[in-house]
Parts: C-alpha cells; sequence; structure tokens
C-alpha cells in the first residue's frame, strides 16, 4: 500500500470516507504555490483535529489547516505540506449572548453568516476583510488580514476575547474566555492573529460585538496631488471627527475601481463619476445621528476645500456599497487584473508615509511597474506592483521594486510584508525583509506550541 493510500486509510477511520479525498481536482482548490496536499480530510470536532494531529505528528506528516482556501497565497511557500485540514465542517454558532455583547463561532463558520446573524439584532462585528462572502471565521484570524474598519474599531485583536485550538502535539486548549471582563493569565490568543496556522488549530473563536450606528455617511475628496490628500488626512487625525474608515486611493487604484467589478462581489455596481484615474482620492465614512452626520459632513468639506481638494462628494446611500465594496474587496479585484500582482503591506508613523508613498510610486517607474496605492490612515499603506505579464523578467522587476519599498519603509522605521506575489518571486525575495530581532524568542514559543514542526512549516517569518 502506498504512503498516501496509508494516510487516506488512517485519517478515514477518523473522520470518515466521504470526509477525506486523495483525489487531484479536489487537492487543486488547496493548493499552495503549486504544492498540493497528499490528502485532504475535514473533521468534525476539536476531538477529531486532535486525533488527527496525533496521527499526523506519529508520522511526521505536515498538516496545513484551511477553511475558505481564500488566504492560503499568503506567506512563504511550505516546507512540507502532506494534509490539508479543512474545518468546514465546523461551522456552528454555539453561544450569542446579545445582552453581553458577546458571540463565539466554530472556526470554520463563514464570516458573512456570522455577521448576518448579528445583524438581525442590530449588533455588528468590525471585520470587513477581502473575500468576505468566502472567508471563514478562524481563517480571518489566523490570516491576520485587516479592514477599513480598523481607524474606527482596530484590528480583531482589539475585540477578540479568546479562542480554543489544538496544538501541534494533539492537545487542546484555551487561552481567554467569552466574557468582555476576562482579566485571567497570558493574552495567548493572540499570538494566533497572523499566524497563518503554524501554532495551532483554531476550533472556536470569541468575539465583542457592537451595536449597529443608528445612521452612516459617506464622503470622497478628490485632489491634483498626493500632498493635497495626505494634508486632508492630517487634518482629520487632528480634528474632533470620529470617522469610521479614512482612505486614501492614489489615481491607478481610483482608475481601476471605476472600471473592474471584484470577482469576489460580482454584483456591487460599477461607481458613478466621482472616481476617475487622474486624481487621487480620500474617501471617509462616519456614522451617528442626523445631526451629527450633518456636522461631520459639513466638517469634512470644509476641511477638504482648505487642504486644496478638486471636488468634494456626499455620498448617497445607495451609492455607497459601490466604493466600499471595492475597499473591501480591493485585494481580489487586483489579483485579478495582474497576472502577477504583488502587494507590499507597509506600516510606519502616519508622518512617515508620504515619503514612502514617494518612493513606492519612483520604484514603479524605475521598473517600469504600473502602481496602485491604498493608504489607511492609521499608519498602513499598501503597494500593488500590477504588471500586465509574469515572465522571468518582470518579476526580477517586481522583486527589485518590493526590495526599493522595503528598504524605504525601514529607513521610516517602518516594517514591510510582501503579502501577495507570483510564487516565482517568494523565492528571490524575503517575504518579511531582514531578520527580526525577536526571531529566537519566536522560534521557542513554535517550540511549544508545535514541538514536531507539524503545522504549516517553513510558512511563518524565518521559516517557522
Amino acid at each position: 500500500m502506498s504512503s498516501a493510500a496509508k494516510q487516506l486509510q488512517s485519517l478515514a477511520g477518523i473522520a470518515g470516507e466521504a470526509n477525506t479525498s486523495t483525489d487531484p481536482q479536489t487537492l487543486g482548490a488547496y493548493a499552495i504555490d503549486g504544492r498540493l496536499p497528499g490528502v485532504l480530510v475535514r473533521p468534525s470536532s476539536a476531538e477529531e483535529i486532535a486525533e488527527i494531529l496525533r496521527c499526523c505528528a506519529a508520522d511526521k506528516l505536515a498538516v496545513i489547516p484551511t477553511a475558505g482556501a481564500t488566504k492560503l497565497r499568503i506567506g512563504a511557500p511550505p516546507a512540507r505540506y502532506d494534509v490539508a485540514l479543512v474545518t468546514t465542517r465546523l461551522d456552528k454558532i454555539p453561544a450569542y449572548d446579545p445582552g453581553d455583547l458577546t458571540v463565539s463561532a466554530e472556526a470554520g463558520a463563514r464570516l458573512s453568516d456570522l455577521l448576518a446573524l448579528l445583524t438581525e439584532k442590530r449588533q455588528m462585528l468590525p471585520l470587513a476583510p477581502p473575500f468576505l462572502n468566502q472567508a471563514s471565521v478562524g481563517g480571518t484570524v489566523a490570516s491576520g488580514v485587516d479592514s477599513a474598519l480598523r481607524h474606527r474599531y482596530g484590528t480583531v485583536r482589539d475585540f477578540l476575547l479568546g479562542i480554543e485550538f489544538v496544538t501541534g502535539d494533539a492537545i487542546r486548549a484555551k487561552s481567554g474566555g467569552r466574557v468582555v471582563k476576562n482579566v485571567a493569565g497570558y493574552d495567548l490568543h493572540k499570538l494566533f492573529i497572523g499566524s497563518l496556522g503554524t501554532l495551532g488549530v483554531i476550533t472556536r473563536v470569541n468575539f465583542k460585538t457592537f451595536p449597529v450606528p443608528e445612521a452612516s455617511g459617506g464622503f470622497l475628496a478628490s485632489f491634483a496631488n498626493e500632498s493635497g490628500a495626505l494634508e486632508l488626512l492630517r487634518r482629520i487625525r487632528h480634528s474632533p471627527l470620529r470617522v469610521t474608515t479614512l482612505d486614501v486611493l492614489n489615481p491607478a487604484l481610483a482608475a481601476l475601481f471605476a472600471s473592474r467589478t471584484p470577482s469576489t462581489a460580482p454584483d456591487a455596481p460599477l461607481p458613478g463619476s466621482w472616481l476617475c484615474g487622474s486624481s487621487w482620492a480620500v474617501a471617509a465614512s462616519f456614522d451617528g445621528s442626523d445631526a451629527a452626520l450633518r456636522r461631520t459632513t459639513s466638517e469634512l468639506e470644509g476641511m477638504a476645500g482648505e487642504a486644496g481638494a478638486n471636488a468634494t462628494t456626499l455620498l448617497a446611500e445607495d451609492a455607497r456599497p459601490s466604493l466600499w465594496v471595492r475597499i473591501r474587496e480591493w485585494i481580489p479585484l487586483l489579483l485579478d487584473a495582474s497576472p502577477a500582482a504583488t502587494i507590499v503591506r507597509v506600516s510606519a508613523l502616519p508622518t512617515q508615509l508620504g515619503e514612502i508613498l514617494g518612493a513606492a510610486q519612483l520604484s514603479g517607474d524605475r521598473n517600469e511597474l504600473p502602481v496602485a496605492i491604498l493608504l489607511r490612515a492609521v499608519g498602513v499603506a499598501y503597494v500593488a506592483f500590477l504588471p500586465g505579464q509574469s515572465d522571468e523578467q518582470t518579476v526580477g522587476r517586481l522583486a527589485r521594486a518590493a526590495g526599493e519599498v522595503a528598504e524605504a519603509a525601514a529607513a521610516a522605521k517602518g516594517f514591510s510584508f510582501i503579502a501577495w506575489c507570483p510564487p516565482e518571486l517568494k523565492g528571490q525575495v524575503s517575504l518579511w525583509g531582514k531578520e527580526r530581532a525577536d526571531i529566537s524568542l519566536m522560534r521557542k514559543v513554535k517550540q511549544v506550541f508545535d514541538p514536531e514542526n507539524v503545522l504549516s512549516p517553513g510558512r511563518y517569518i524565518g521559516g517557522l
């Protein structure tokens, strides 16, 4: 009996024959940078996951957990990939207390289903990641991808109350709790945010929820250059206004938004004439009472005029989704637009982002690469190089451009990470830049949670 057949037989004994597969077409949906697993298994419980990991650890099989498979392109290629552990059968929402503003969801539950349940009680979870309709709850936490809502609510670490998980040596564990006032122990669960499945398999997640705002509004201002857009951001940040989202689009990204619909949201209408490829755009959303909305609109218009805006637009309620959906789904939109889209995430002080944007634009020009930029006012920018082809020469130019952005970020005392790129590029660059000072501590944490190195080996910083 072949090794794949033995693996299939062992895993089928745990999850059932109907929930295991070695079919190449089925496995293809879970490929990572061209690498397919040998076996796919869909457990239905934390107990089954523990048994699967116990079996895989004994045979030194590498396991990569996933559900919606929407973020598998993030991170380095796996050093080994034997088993795709798909958590889609863990799809329940076992606890929801609207009065306490808390909810618990199994890791494989679709994020869109969780948000729909909360909406029924006039509550929300400030998570609006790309691939929203396909993403799972656990995958959203493990990938660490942020959204425009971080401007008002922070990232997932700010409302993640706790998780339950299974370690690489098959130990079921939990960190945090299910209530807001949980102060016991260390916040170990926050280590799992952005860990790419290298520390454990998340089985359940507990969140703090928020009331749905009474009313909301949308505002857009256009500028001839980035200096005007950045000046408006500065004015808003130093004002008493509390906007919900605040993003800047460079002309190339505005043009894509005006002309393309994301494949992940095919029903989203094209924006109106208020987006064009010759202007920088500042997009803001805000909420509150009717009186608060009128005041916010008035002050935004005043600040935009003082910053030199060419035009301002108050977005009607039925027009907002065409823009907000694109801001949410901008990553799949760009991946569809270019066969070798390379997206670099940069974090720095807001005052330093202007220099980094300038360096990114120059790098694109030097390397003959179109550049689309999305800047979030909290100090995060996404720089996307969008070549029209993906040959060897193009990959070389992408490597130079990404390296130049990383150097600009380091010079500004910031950080960079190549979040999405062609597999060929991953062999030429370090996705996370220079080795971090705390890498030895990270290796110790990995050793504690996954002593046999069976969980997503090689996918994270430093080959963890």
